[in-house]
């Protein structure tokens, strides 16, 4: 595995809770002689919500705190002495959950699960059959072979990937330096196939921004011999090719963790995808993608069913809801089955407190492909919509291509989300999605095709930050503050171009008191700050603003 030194502690602390302290009070069969244990409590752990440091990171530690979230008994890993218990019964435990307060174990005996369901700190057991995930696989990429239009609205030479993150506005974040720097995104997937060869991810591996890797389907290191669909997702938030492409999230730090194994269809993948959204919290990240999704089981008396989608009863929307909780904006795919019968989002898109994503074509309507909402307890969904039809990406190959899939719009948005919180760090999860949602087309009048429709990045950040500005298409001088100042002054001014403006102050003489030359980019909000002003003598001063449009001018007044 890749990744700081931290990261291999809390790895190894994690996998050992994981193989040796699980504890479960429900007995679920979730593929071919695996079973769901969940037990009734966690009586006699070493662990404490005192000491969190033994089973939480710095990182972990810090994000509950800075969001008033408290340590609770749902933190703690599950007794080992529970574990020891069901293992001497000769299982094996291929997974935990210390949210859920269960494991996962392989088992071919039913005389054995009978005797396991009668101990005592084991709660009840229930039988699952195997049943069919949705990868929500995509239609085949194609290359891009189009001319790449030069970009006029950003900084930055986006090449194939300029339509999607401009549409909804991420460019705004961007041009003001917004990359998703310091930002900790997990990405649970199938495996990430040739990622660690692809010069797409240089600028990821070579700067330090892979976190680490952890593959839960084989409980090992390693996640880049299986499956290109993670790729693809990693290559919409982190792919760079100079000139070709550009991420939603290119500086941002990525955390890769295999849940799905793409060659069986069984309900032990819900739990890996537990174990690994539990990893990535005990690790720190702030942040969690997933394009994958499940409905329908091979056993029909066993599927999914609508009236279920509520958030709440199935485990692993359950678990997404326990991260959001724990300050984790989870971003889940809505789900590719709008043209099939059943039609509806797939869970944990159903998760109440998830960001479920569903797509549109480059025109911003509706693909036919994507899941519908509402949930089954009447929760809009999805939350917001992303382009998902025609959607570019970095292939295995190195090749830019373009394909369709809610898989694809679930991590644009994701990567702009994380630039979102990177602008406003004080802010939690759930805030976060309040202003994406409130920034969207159809905030007002949400459907069960786009949701809340397409976000507007650039307006959720006004809104988080309390600006009242919503003409995006005009230059202008905002605001100005504090009034009276003292020895610092804000300048709120939005600029369509990338250009150095001229500031001066006069005093009531008309004499020139103070100027400087300062750089906006294009499309950008930007707040001046005059920091050095502590030399003028208290009065009146007329501000003058200079750009290459217009010159503005406020009267100030300094105490």
């Amino acid at each position: 595995m890749v990744g700081n030194n931290f990261l291999k502690i809390c790895l190894s602390a994690f996998l050992f809770i994981l193989f040796f302290s699980l504890t479960g009070n429900s007995q679920e069969r979730t593929g071919p002689s695996k079973y769901w244990i969940e037990f009734t409590d966690k009586n006699d752990s070493p662990y404490s919500i005192s000491n969190p440091e033994a089973f939480l990171s710095e990182k972990a530690i810090n994000r509950r705190a800075s969001h008033g979230i408290q340590i609770t008994i749902a933190d703690i890993p599950v007794n080992q002495n529970y574990i020891d218990s069901i293992k001497k019964f000769g299982v094996t435990v291929k997974s935990k959950s210390k949210w859920m307060n269960g494991i996962t174990i392989e088992c071919a005996d039913n005389l054995i699960l009978e005797q396991i369901s009668s101990i005592s700190f084991v709660k009840n057991a229930s039988k699952v059959q195997k049943f069919k995930s949705e990868l929500h696989e995509e239609s085949p990429a194609i290359p891009a072979f189009e001319t790449i239009a030069g970009s006029s609205k950003s900084v930055f030479d986006y090449g194939y990937s300029e339509k999607q993150i401009t549409m909804v506005n991420g460019h705004y974040l961007h041009n003001q330096g917004y990359l998703g720097q310091g930002v900790d995104i997990a990405i649970i997937d199938a495996g990430f196939i040739r990622a660690d060869t692809m010069a797409s991810f240089d600028s990821v591996m070579l700067q330090n921004h892979l976190l680490g890797t952890w593959d839960f389907v084989l409980g090992q290191e390693g996640v880049y011999n299986y499956h290109n669909h993670g790729t693809s997702v990693f290559s919409i938030m982190a792919g760079n090719v100079p000139g070709q492409y550009l991420g939603s999230a290119p500086r941002a730090n990525y955390l890769l963790l295999r849940s799905e194994d793409a060659s069986t269809e069984y309900p032990v993948e819900e739990d890996y995808w537990i174990s690994a959204a539990e990893f990535a919290d005990s690790a720190g990240v702030q942040v969690i993608n997933t394009s994958l999704g499940y409905d329908n089981f091979d056993d029909a008396t066993l599927n999914h069913v609508y009236s279920n989608l509520d958030g709440k009863t199935y485990r692993i929307s359950r678990a997404v809801n326990m991260a959001a909780s724990r300050g984790i904006l989870v971003v889940v795919s809505a789900g590719n089955s709008g043209d099939d019968s059943w039609h509806y989002i797939t869970v944990p898109a159903d998760a109440d407190s998830a960001l479920t994503v569903g797509a549109v074509t480059d025109a911003g309507t509706y693909a036919s492909f994507s899941s519908t909402g509402p949930s089954a307890d009447g929760d809009v969904k999805p939350n917001v919509v992303g382009q998902g039809k025609g959607t570019y990406f970095v292939a295995t190959s190195g090749v830019v291509v373009f394909g369709n899939g809610t898989s694809f719009s679930a991590p644009l948005i994701c990567g702009l989300t994380a630039c979102l919180w990177q602008a406003n760090p004080e802010v939690s999860c759930m805030e976060i999605i309040d202003a994406i949602e409130r920034s969207a087309t159809q905030y007002n009048n949400p459907d069960s095709l786009l949701g809340f429709g397409l976000p507007d990045f650039a307006q959720a950040n006004f809104i988080l930050k309390g600006i009242d500005y919503n003409d995006l298409d005009r230059e202008s001088f905002v605001n100005v503050f504090p009034s009276p100042f003292t020895d610092e002054l804000n300048l709120e001014l939005y600029s369509l171009d990338s250009q150095q403006v001229y500031i001066e102050l006069f005093n009531v003489t008309g004499e020139k008191v103070y100027n400087r030359l300062q750089p906006v980019t294009f499309t950008s909000y930007n707040i001046i700050k005059l920091t050095d002003l502590q030399n003028l003598s208290a009065g009146t001063y007329l501000l003058q603003i200079t750009t290459s449009k217009k010159t503005y001018r406020r009267k100030i007044l300094k105490s």
